[in-house]
């Protein structure tokens, strides 16, 4: 791309926004950027600490410290003239509003304006705000500066029923609040351990570690074998667990705090997985309550189906019905 200056009088010229995000690196700008830059006239920046600015003139661009006013941006521009302006992070509203008064006034003729990223949000870039907000939180709020792993235990445990409940209300914009809940519980017990003074380790640590974990045990993706099926995968799956954790009992790793009919599931995948024959408990006369329900979770994970999801979703019919019975009465 090149730009001829200074051959037309009375060509309007170019005015170029330039934005970057503060979520990339400074001077990792787009190529279009760069030829912008080098071959402009003028390039303002009414922002001197602008993380830009460093890296530009490195680079050997001149870049003016000021804050143009638009009237004077558009006369700069007659000619030709192409003058590149480079925004603060929230951008300039104040200029921006003053070319758009300029050009509905009909009485000037108004340059080429362009809007032009430099650089581009990577996905997953908004996560570094998160942890940054939850940093000044962590130092400057009271409450969330005295939270421990212990104190901040429940609000794990009610913001996964939350999700889980999003989910099977199928209600999209519930479940994306619900996942960042999630997030924040996750992103809050990370930078609590930041601060253990034996055992440290912060979010790139976590993120870290489950990067390896699933780069491990998805070698038909990451490796040299194959999958052709979910069964593939999940045989995969369990073999690379098995050889991590080296566990010595089928048992191991299963959490007993889990809702019971989860767990009771959970107990038989893992006996059905290993190939077991490990008889239920039947008591005196076989009329224990929890035995009964055992016998079905188990049933029921042999089947397939999720335990925990179907009462869950028998109890909130359940629910409807007595609230219809409540309206009728």
């Amino acid at each position: 791309m090149g730009y001829v200056r200074g051959v037309n009088a009375d060509a309007p010229g170019r005015i170029v926004l330039l934005t970057t995000s503060h979520r990339v690196a400074p001077g990792l700008l787009s190529w279009p950027a760069w030829q912008v830059l080098r071959a402009a006239d003028r390039v303002l920046c009414a922002d001197p600490a602008h993380p830009q600015l460093p890296y530009l003139r490195e680079a050997g661009v001149v870049v003016e410290e000021t804050g143009p006013e638009a009237h004077a941006l558009v006369a700069d521009c007659a000619g030709g003239r192409t003058v590149v302006v480079i925004p603060s992070g929230e951008g300039d509203p104040e200029l921006t509003d003053g070319l758009a008064r300029l050009a509905g006034s009909g009485r000037v003729q108004m340059p080429d304006l362009e809007l032009l990223p430099a650089s581009y949000d990577l996905p997953g870039a908004r996560f570094l705000d998160l942890v940054q907000v939850m940093d000044t939180i962590r130092a400057e709020c009271p409450w969330s500066s005295a939270q421990t792993h212990e104190g901040l235990a429940k609000y794990g445990i009610e913001e996964a029923y939350e999700l889980v409940e999003a989910i099977e209300a199928g209600d999209r914009e519930e479940l994306r609040e619900e996942l960042g809940d999630v997030l924040l519980q996750v992103v809050f017990h990370a930078r609590i351990a930041q601060e253990d003074a034996e055992e440290p380790f912060s979010i790139d640590d976590v993120a870290g570690t489950i990067v390896e974990k699933l780069i491990h045990r998805h070698p038909h993706v990451f490796g040299t074998e194959t999958a052709e099926t979910s069964e593939d995968v999940k045989a995969h799956w369990l073999r690379t667990k098995a050889a991590e954790k080296r566990r010595e009992s089928v048992t191991e790793g299963i959490p007993l705090g889990q809702p019971a009919l989860a767990l009771a599931a959970k107990l038989a995948s893992r006996v059905r997985t290993a190939g077991l024959d490990v008889p239920l408990p039947v008591s005196v006369g076989g009329g224990d309550l929890g035995e009964r329900l055992l016998a079905l979770a188990v049933q029921a994970e042999r089947e397939g189906v999720d335990p925990e999801s179907a009462l869950r979703a028998a109890a909130r019919a359940y629910r409807d019905a007595i609230l219809l019975a409540e309206q009728t009465e």
